[in-house]
């Protein structure tokens, strides 16, 4: 990995290096609408980033963002403990294959300690070879199904 890297957990005064990875995950996704078309105001994102729930870790090379994590911390029911989502993460195109996502975890699985986390987890899309390459190596891999519920008024 490239040592002027360096690997941040963002807070609420990040709000600018968070639209930066916000771009970046948009090009990673190619739907740079979704990531950027629509971005919050200042302070809805001031608020995310001083939130106990949701973690953002950036990779930046100087002042330019190259790679980006967002996860949530989930709030357990059955014990007093928290799970930790890593919901999107992504690399430059320019800057993969050097270590960048790892390190990015690196420092989540940090911070999950810190907080007294009991896990990290993620999923990976079928055919993301990259994805689930880099999650392998890291993690156990599950077997699960996903699916996508939408909301909708209940009839009463």
């Amino acid at each position: 990995m490239n040592e002027d890297l360096d690997i941040r957990v963002l807070t609420s005064k990040d709000v600018v290096v968070l639209r930066n990875m916000l771009a970046v995950f948009g090009q990673a996704f190619e739907d740079v609408p979704t990531y950027t078309a629509h971005q919050p105001d200042d302070a809805y994102l001031e608020r995310l980033l001083e939130s106990q729930t949701f973690v953002a870790i950036a990779a930046l090379e100087g002042a330019h963002v190259v790679g980006g994590l967002a996860g949530y911390v989930l709030q357990k029911f059955e014990q007093a403990r928290a799970e930790l989502y890593i919901y999107d993460l992504a690399v430059d195109e320019a800057h993969r294959r050097r270590g960048v996502a790892t390190a990015m975890i690196q420092r989540l699985q940090s911070l999950a300690t810190a907080r007294g986390i009991y896990v990290i987890f993620v999923q990976a899309d079928h055919g993301d070879a990259p994805a689930i390459g880099l999650y392998s190596k890291l993690g156990v891999r599950e077997e699960v199904l996903h699916f996508d519920i939408a909301p909708r008024a209940h009839d009463a």
